[in-house]
């Protein structure tokens, strides 16, 4: 018996299956792009995102645009839940909350500088008042909409199937403007995020007309037709003409932007500030609230106390403003009023705290990211953006000019056809009447085409009279007239030119209003807390804890500290200078002088005052005038000069200023010239190096350079293998060093001039062998 075959069933080959990974890819790169050309960045064509695009659309399609300029022409408003259902029945097929919120941003005029939407009802407020339900407000289009809406049943733009390809929308509105910079755009993608001011549209539309005429146009010139945004509230830009020029050719930039305001003379000498203008994103009530913060302040979480900065803030606050109150209304859309702690408060010095520390001065980005004429989202310049609408726009008028040249020639076509029937009329009624076949006998007879022969058949008795025929050569008249010009428009580029020119004229005459924001350059407000200038002398313990006693002249013995800690330095300097705090990381601390807790106890941490990264250390301190120049060096035998006011920062987590090697430390610092407690220290003329191996080195400071942004240096010493630098100070006659002896004793050695001009050289040397007798850890200047 032979041995049976095992019959193997394989299955049909299939496309292998993505992995998750590329299926995970590839599904969230379609989402992506989705979000970002679906929703959140608007068209460089209209300006407009989809959602608005449809509303848009939708409410022309309900008969609520203007039939005419006035307002007599106007649509009654209808319940903006019936536009909301409408979009989201026919377009857009998403939540309806989202589709009343981009309803409702159209029509308030706080948020767009031209609202397309005319809204009745409560349609929200600057100060974050949310809108009613779409169930209690109206909506119609406002009339500047027409520049959007009018041609688009002229052929001038794409249609597309919608959602469920029951209908049809736009892919763009045939915008007569371009409304990407007019009203602006917000808007967060995945990846990308949009932020476009505002503009004038006088402004705007004379840009267009100059890059028409003239596409070569300098960026000067440019730029002296749009000079800067034109905000819905108003306010103030002081950013200077070149931040604004760089923001424009980049497409990226952040404008400083400040409130305006009046001041108001009351009786009896007294006066009170008054704001009426906000800038954009501000509200009264973000001002009141962060009034409110800084006069009763909170005590910030883990803290058990209101810290320094927190008091200060607030006494200085108080002491030049006294009352804050909100008189908005229906007739004043902004204004806050200020009175003054007294009538003899500097108004100067009201508006510098105010500006310093609230709203009423901040800065409003610039991110010109949209959609372009190819369809991909780009960060454009201001030249590029007005560009690529210009070229939107001229075939936007060439289409249309096609499209109304094609329904001229139809019509002359059917008018000529009505003519040879009025010269012929017994005989075409002959025809009709004997023909089986009346049309194709009248094309037979008279040459007519399909289109004319079909017309004539349908054609009323009345209009066969004398008077009609005087009609139709007065139409085909005007017709011929008319096809002259399209035919003209698009055979003639320059006529295409003054055509958009004159249209563009046209509509800004209609359209323009005065600028609302001002543009004045201005330096930015800093509210300088005024500090008496008197003697002080910093205290600093070897654990960090810090305080400031009144005078000079105080003996250390005189000063207590905590069990187990004891004196680092003591620095002579004034309440107007600054204690800096060098870190392990090579950062450099800074706390103003006036700051620091009084001497009447321990004092305060300087960590409590500055924010350390994490397993970094304090190592060294100076306190003095911000005119002051410190010698910095590193173990690993590199150093450079620089001046105190260099390594100031506003902010508490420090200034990356001394670049360390690996396995380095920082050495003391050694003052080299500026004032120095009450008596001023000379000019250093030399800097002395010494190393851990006992080496002495000496050279002239002026070897040394001055690093204004700090970093690594030039090398001081020339240090052999294990060794490092103990220290290098800036001295005139003498230095000391300090150092470790046998069995742990600590030592110390003054060197005066005559020993350390024997280790004179050349900096970078290796200097000379000391026979110190210990081993020095330190080097300070003492003369």
């Amino acid at each position: 018996m032979s041995e049976q075959p095992d019959l193997a069933f394989s299955a049909p080959e299939t496309p292998e299956e993505p992995g998750l990974g590329s299926y995970a890819q590839r599904a969230y790169l379609e989402y992506a792009l989705s979000v970002v050309k679906g929703r959140a960045l608007p068209d460089v064509c209209d300006g407009l995102k989809p959602v608005q695009r449809r509303i848009l659309y939708a409410m022309d399609r309900m008969g609520l645009s203007y039939s005419g300029p006035t307002r007599s022409s106007a649509p009654k408003p209808v319940k903006s839940a019936r536009v909301v259902g409408d979009v989201l029945g026919r377009f857009h097929p998403h939540g309806d909350q989202s589709a009343y919120d981009a309803l409702v941003r159209m029509a308030q005029d706080f948020a767009q500088r031209y609202p397309l939407i005319d809204g009745q009802g409560n349609f929200g407020s600057r100060d974050g008042d949310g809108a009613a339900a779409m169930r209690y407000t109206e909506a119609r289009l406002s009339r500047i909409t027409s520049l959007l809406l009018d041609e688009i049943d002229e052929g001038t733009v794409d249609f597309m199937p919608n959602y469920d390809g029951s209908t049809e929308e736009p892919r763009q509105l045939p915008a007569r403007l371009p409304f990407a910079l007019l009203n602006g755009a917000s808007g967060i993608a995945v990846g990308l995020a949009t932020e476009i001011p505002s503009h004038n549209l006088r402004e705007i539309a004379d840009a267009c007309i100059a890059l028409i005429k003239t596409p070569s146009l300098g960026a000067e010139d440019l730029l002296a037709l749009v000079p800067g945004p034109d905000y819905p509230g108003g306010g103030q830009i002081i950013s200077s003409a070149a931040d604004i020029a760089d923001a424009y050719r980049t497409g990226r930039g952040s404008l400083k932007v400040r409130a305006r305001w009046k001041i108001e003379d009351l009786a009896r000498g007294q006066w009170q500030l008054v704001v009426n203008e906000l800038p954009p994103g501000v509200s009264t009530q973000r001002v009141l609230e962060e009034i409110e913060e800084i006069t009763n302040p909170k005590v910030k979480a883990g803290k058990k106390a209101l810290s320094q900065d927190q008091v200060q803030l607030k006494a200085s606050v108080l002491a030049v403003l006294d009352v804050v109150r909100d008189e908005s209304s229906k007739d004043a859309p902004v204004r806050l009023v200020f009175e003054p702690k007294t009538s003899k408060t500097p108004q100067q010095e009201l508006i510098t705290a105010l500006l310093a520390h609230t709203s009423l001065e901040t800065s409003s980005p610039i991110n010109l990211t949209m959609v372009g004429l190819d369809g991909r989202p780009v960060q454009k310049s201001l030249r590029l953006m007005l560009e690529e609408w210009i070229a939107f726009r001229q075939t936007t008028v060439t289409r249309r000019s096609q499209h109304r040249l094609n329904k001229v020639l139809d019509r002359v076509h059917i008018l000529e056809g009505r003519q040879i029937v009025l010269l012929n009329i017994d005989e075409v009624i002959a025809i009709i009447r004997q023909a089986d076949d009346p049309k194709a006998a009248l094309i037979a007879r008279f040459a007519l085409s399909d289109r004319q022969a079909e017309d004539i058949l349908e054609i009323r008795l009345r209009q066969l009279a004398r008077l009609e025929a005087i009609k139709i050569e007065q139409e085909l008249k005007e017709l011929r007239e008319s096809q002259g010009k399209l035919e003209d428009i698009l055979n003639n580029p320059g006529t295409l030119r003054r055509t958009m020119i004159r249209e563009i004229e046209a509509d800004a005459k209609t359209f323009a209003d005065p600028r609302r924001t001002l543009i004045q350059t201005e330096k930015k407000a800093v509210a300088e807390v005024k500090v008496v200038d008197e003697p002080v002398t910093v205290v600093v313990s070897q654990k960090g804890w810090v305080r400031a006693r009144s005078g000079h002249g105080h003996e250390a013995a005189s000063f207590a500290f905590k069990a187990g800690d004891g004196l680092y330095g003591t620095f002579e300097c004034r309440t107007v200078d600054t204690l800096l705090a060098f870190g392990s990381n090579g950062r450099v601390y800074s706390v103003a002088v006036a700051l620091l807790p009084g001497a009447r106890g321990d004092g305060q941490p300087v960590t409590t005052l500055i924010e350390l990264e994490a397993g970094t250390q304090v190592l060294h301190y100076f306190a003095g005038p911000a005119g002051a120049t410190l010698l910095l060096a590193g173990s690993g035998g590199y150093g450079f000069l620089a001046a105190v006011e260099n390594m100031v920062s506003r902010q508490k987590g420090g200034k990356a200023f001394i670049t360390l090697g690996e396995g380095e430390a920082l050495c003391v610092p050694s003052h080299a010239a500026g004032s120095s407690g009450s008596h001023a220290l000379a000019p250093a003329t030399h800097v002395a190096c010494a190393s851990t191996g006992g080496r002495i080195l000496t050279f002239e400071i002026t070897d040394l350079k001055t690093m204004a942004n700090g970093g690594r240096g030039l090398m001081l010493i020339d240090l052999e293998d294990k060794d490092q630098l103990a220290g290098a100070a800036a001295y005139t006659r003498s230095i000391r060093l300090d150092g470790v002896g046998r069995g742990g004793k600590l030592r110390d050695e003054t060197l005066e001039i005559r020993s350390l001009n024997n280790a004179r050289a050349a900096r970078g040397r290796k200097g000379k062998a000391a026979d110190l007798g210990f081993k020095p850890t330190t080097v300070t200047r003492v003369e």
